[in-house]
């Protein structure tokens, strides 16, 4: 019999990027010596141009994961997530893919306007159009119809401060007019990179500064309910540029703990101020003007603490129902929601090593699909795709729908970049002889761009997959070293999830086409010699 929901509640309640590398090395030699005296830390910065290639540690599979097959024991199979990370059983009913960037919209603005407790929005940036204009409306009308009925509502925006800064009219100008008028129940935290900071700071353009690192989380919560996706609070992002989201609705505990994420992250950001101006709350340090090992470590305690106090609590409670449960009923709580937080510049690197071990362990019949914007994996990431096990099916964008395709100026060549960088990784395929386990497709769509990341699971003789990763990390380089992220592992044996999953899959691969020699003797896949001398450098800030 499955522990009653009071039970429950009960436990659960107790620039260019040569330029920067340049600045950074004369920087960190210049203000060493003040480190020493206990002054502001400069330009700390983990390497700019080499990746740390560290051999993924080797971790034995869970007894009883070695070849399951079908739905049977799923959350035996991937249970060792629940040794890093929270582990939160939810109802496979509750979740729900959406497909189409105006879907996201509208299911937006829609929660925006019938919350009664809070909104919590954290993004790269706010847009400036009449899109994101609509949007910001919403959260107007959801303000005033609170302190005209029921003044509980808390309104909460974090967004990184370099992008959300950019030009005149920006994030913050969208935001300064909500902020003014409802100053009790708005709050606007904008994230800055301790990474930048000092010589860097002052002299990298503002186009490229948020090359050095930034705030990259997705989450998008309303009361109980949370959307995760990859997508940004952008016109694009909801006409024309696809992504993956997915709906979490009536999942306190999941909303909770981001909830709680965001407000940990936001603790440690500079706040908003009515006059557009930026101050630190008390007690903080400040990401770029305070010692950045002294905010590094108070970021990181104070985030990991939310995590910590998750995992302990979930721990507790999933113990308490195993022992009254022996298994789950047919359509309640079928599925488990891990979440998975990377913020490398703060000392934290769980998504790393669930990813890693993730692709460590999947099974040499089993079948992965990956799929992200920007092909730019990791070194570690590369070596287990290429090394052995599942076949992997993945999928980037074709030159034609990446976001920076006719970009002015440096970014302009970022398209062509991951054409080598593609191809690269598809000579190596070749090299080794793994055409058969190891496929590559580009994504295509007239008028669009392309930024959907993540991946899908397939155990051995399934037609649906039993396992998603959605949420903001690229499985690159600067995913991994350099900005904050957030996703969600999403394991479930509910069969309308499955399909849901597989149905979001098929979707996006079905407008792609596969990769082969041919592809790259095209006339417009020709990349010029000096794009290729400048890849390395793209591949770790873009």
């Amino acid at each position: 019999m499955a522990a009653p929901v009071s039970w429950r509640r009960l436990v659960y309640s107790v620039y260019t990027p040569a330029v920067a590398g340049v600045f950074t090395r004369i920087s960190d030699r210049l203000f060493r010596a003040r480190d020493r005296r206990g002054g502001s830390s400069m330009l700390l910065l983990a390497p700019l141009l080499a990746e740390a290639d560290p051999a993924p540690r080797h971790v034995s599979r869970p007894t009883g994961s070695a070849g399951a097959q079908g739905t049977d024991g799923l959350c035996t199979h991937f249970r060792w997530m629940a040794e890093h990370v929270p582990a939160f059983r939810v109802p496979g009913t509750h979740i729900h893919i959406l497909t189409s960037p105006d879907q996201f919209y509208q299911t937006m603005k829609a929660r925006i306007k019938t919350a009664k407790r809070r909104v919590v929005l954290a993004s790269l940036y706010l847009g400036t159009g009449q899109l994101e204009q609509d949007l910001v409306d919403c959260m107007e009308e959801a303000l005033q119809h609170s302190q005209e009925n029921n003044p509980d509502l808390k309104v909460s925006v974090l967004l990184d401060y370099t992008r959300g800064s950019r030009g005149q009219v920006n994030s913050r100008t969208m935001l300064l007019p909500l902020l003014q008028r409802f100053s009790s129940q708005m709050r606007v935290s904008l994230y800055h990179t301790p990474d930048l900071r000092g010589l860097l700071r002052l002299l990298v353009p503002q186009r490229f500064n948020e090359t050095i690192g930034v705030q990259h989380i997705k989450v998008y919560l309303f009361d109980d309910s949370i959307i995760i996706s990859g997508a940004n609070l952008s016109d694009s992002y909801f006409t024309n540029r696809q992504d993956r989201y997915v709906l979490l609705e009536n999942c306190r505990e999941v909303a909770d703990f981001f909830s709680d994420l965001v407000e940990a992250v936001g603790d440690v950001s500079l706040q908003l101020q009515p006059d557009n101006s930026v101050s630190m709350l008390d007690g903080m340090v400040h990401p770029y003007k305070g010692n950045r090992q002294d905010f590094s470590a108070v970021a990181r305690k104070r985030i990991m603490e939310v995590v910590n106090t998750a995992h302990v609590r979930q721990q507790l409670l999933n113990r308490s129902e195993d022992s009254e449960d022996e298994g789950m009923s047919e359509g309640e709580e079928d599925t488990w929601v891990f979440p998975l937080v990377q913020m490398k510049p703060l000392g934290i690197q769980v998504d790393e090593q669930v990813t890693q071990r993730l692709l460590t362990d999947a099974e040499p019949d089993s079948t992965v699909f990956l799929t992200s914007g920007y092909f730019n994996l990791t070194r570690a990431y590369m070596r287990l795709v290429l090394g052995a096990g599942p076949s992997y099916r993945i999928l980037t964008a074709s030159p034609e729908v990446n976001g920076f395709f006719g970009a002015k100026g440096v970014a302009g060549a970022i398209p062509a970049a991951y054409i080598h960088i593609a191809r690269q990784f598809y000579n190596q395929v070749c090299r080794l002889d793994q055409q058969e386990r190891v496929h590559l497709h580009e994504y295509h769509r007239q008028q669009w761009t392309f930024h959907a990341k993540g991946l899908w699971y397939y155990l051995q003789g399934q037609d649906r997959p039993c396992l998603t990763l959605i949420g903001s990390p690229n499985f690159g380089y600067r995913s991994v070293h350099r900005d904050l992220e957030a996703q969600i592992a999403i394991v479930t044996e509910n069969e309308e999830l499955q399909s849901q999953l597989q149905e979001e899959q098929e979707m996006l691969y079905q407008r792609s086409t596969e990769v082969s020699s041919s592809t790259f003797e095209q006339p417009d896949r020709h990349v010029k010699l000096w794009v290729k001398l400048v890849t390395p450098l793209i591949k770790n800030f873009f």
